[in-house]
């Protein structure tokens, strides 16, 4: 499995190519703004070069580049990488525990999309509210 790097992301020019800044699938997002907006009062925060949502302070999932990344119970994280189409997060050489990268042609439906959405939800209310 591939690992996400800071590298990777800087190339990123966005689907449109027009705003070299973006550095996250904004269509994606739209996506994922309704069902975490079902889910509580989720905020969003630039983060990792692209976007993530918050539940209570803890961070659920967020948009790079054109996949989404999600924080999960580091046992259902390591679970999770036997998937297909997922790999480790790792920003600075030291994969961060509980955080994988889903690719984004396996969410591009939305019922695989909410699969992992709900997932990070799911684990981001399991916390105590920041």
């Amino acid at each position: 499995m591939s690992e996400c790097t800071l590298r990777e992301l800087s190339g990123f020019r966005g689907q449109s190519g027009k705003n070299p800044r973006v550095a996250y699938d904004e269509a994606l997002a739209d996506r994922i703004r309704p069902m975490l907006g079902a889910r509580g009062d989720a905020t969003e925060r630039k983060m990792f070069g692209g976007i993530t949502w918050m539940l209570q302070g803890n961070m659920a999932c967020g948009v790079l580049g054109d996949d989404i990344a999600v924080r999960l119970l580091p046992e259902d994280a390591d679970r999770a990488l036997e998937e297909p189409g997922t790999r480790r997060f790792d920003m600075t050489g030291r994969p961060a525990r509980g955080f994988i990268v889903v690719a984004g042609d396996v969410v591009s439906d939305d019922a695989a999309l909410a699969r992992w959405v709900n997932a990070g939800a799911d684990y981001a209310l399991s916390l105590p509210p920041k």
